[in-house]
Parts: C-alpha cells; sequence; structure tokens
C-alpha cells in the first residue's frame, strides 16, 4: 500500500492559497476515486482507496506546514510503510506555475514542510511530486506569497496542474517513479531548452511566517 500526502496549512483562511497545492491535488485524487478525507486519524484528515491497483491512503496534514513531517511519520509507522511507499505532494517556487516534476528523493530546497518531514522520517528518500507555484514578485515577502491566493488568470490552469500532479502520483504507483519522472520531468526540460538554458536551481527558500 501507499501512503499520498498532501501538503498545506488547515483553517479556512488558508484555503486556495499557494501553500495549499497539496492539499488540492489529494481533493482531486479522492474525486476520482470517490472518496472522503475526512477521516481524523494520525494528526490530519485520511481517506483510503484504490489506485493503480493498489491500496492508498490520503492524506492531509493539520499540523499546520512546518511540522507536516508529525503526521506523515505517525501514519507510516501505523502502516509500517518504506520510504519509497510514502508519495508527498506540495508546492515549490523554483518551478513555474502550471509545472509538475517528480523526484525520487532529494533536499527539502528550503521548504519547511519537507525539512519537518525528512527530520520526522530520518531520510529524504522518498518520492514527491513538486507542483510549480511560481516565483515570488522581487518586492513581495515569500511568507505573503505563498499564503496568498492565485490569481485569476492562474486559477484558470489549475485545474490541469492538479490534474497532471494526480496523474504524475497514480503514474509513479502504478509503473514507478522512473517512468513518472520520464514523463513529467522531460516535458519540463524540453520547454525550458526551447527557451534558454536554464539558471540554476535554488536550493533553499526562506522560511515562511510563524506556523505557515
Amino acid at each position: 500500500m501507499y501512503l499520498i500526502a498532501g501538503l498545506g496549512n488547515p483553517g479556512r483562511e488558508y484555503e486556495n492559497t499557494r501553500h495549499n497545492a497539496g492539499f488540492m491535488v489529494v481533493d482531486r485524487l479522492a474525486d476520482r476515486l470517490n472518496v472522503r478525507v475526512e477521516t481524523r486519524k494520525f494528526l490530519g484528515f485520511t481517506g483510503t482507496g484504490l489506485l493503480a491497483g493498489e491500496k492508498v491512503v490520503l492524506l492531509k496534514p493539520q499540523t499546520y506546514m512546518n511540522v507536516s513531517g508529525e503526521s506523515i511519520r505517525a501514519a507510516a509507522d501505523f502502516y509500517k510503510l518504506e520510504p519509497d511507499h510514502i508519495i508527498v505532494i506540495y508546492d515549490d517556487i523554483s518551478l513555474d506555475m502550471g509545472s509538475v516534476r517528480v523526484r525520487a528523493q532529494g533536499s527539502a530546497g528550503g521548504h519547511n514542510g519537507m525539512k519537518s518531514i525528512i527530520s520526522h522520517l530520518g531520510t529524504n528518500a522518498y518520492p514527491r511530486v513538486r507542483i510549480g507555484i511560481g516565483e515570488k514578485p522581487s518586492p513581495m515577502d515569500l511568507a505573503d506569497y505563498v499564503l496568498s491566493h492565485f490569481t485569476k488568470a492562474e486559477q484558470e490552469i489549475l485545474r490541469e496542474v492538479t490534474d497532471q500532479a494526480a496523474d504524475a502520483a497514480e503514474l509513479l504507483i502504478g509503473s514507478g517513479v522512473q517512468a513518472a519522472m520520464n514523463r513529467y520531468n522531460k516535458v519540463k526540460k524540453a520547454a525550458k531548452e526551447s527557451a534558454e538554458p536554464p539558471a540554476k536551481e535554488p536550493e533553499t527558500q526562506p522560511a515562511e511566517r510563524g506556523r505557515s
């Protein structure tokens, strides 16, 4: 079985904000599987179903972003899951809005939710689906940006983005992480090559405000 955890912040004030992109993808998966992610468990809301022939537990941690690892560790321990069966879906400012990328493992890249998960699991060797939310405008504080709502123009492509991320998670389970990386990461690479040589992806980003 697999655990699919989408990251975000609980509460109405954070609904549909950039930092809750992971929640949105879990909601999309729940719609596809006709399940409800509303059972209170593992410091979050959960729902179970079948995806690509495998049992999956959908999880939306309710611990606030910076301590997401507490919820994911609790679920992983209960189901005795190895790290390669834990899929984390989250927002990434280093990717253009509308892009999706899959990784088998890696650093937190400055994302506080990912830092917490790596700390609690004791490893960074778990697959993740990254959702591009775009780089913040230069005069804007990072915390304000990730906690802001998508613009009207961005909302028009948000459904496609969440669909692609949900597809990526399904492909990852059904065909493996390499197949998912081949499909989604090559698209990104081709797009960059058609424009200009890519800049080196930043390793860090400033911490979010407070308990975001």
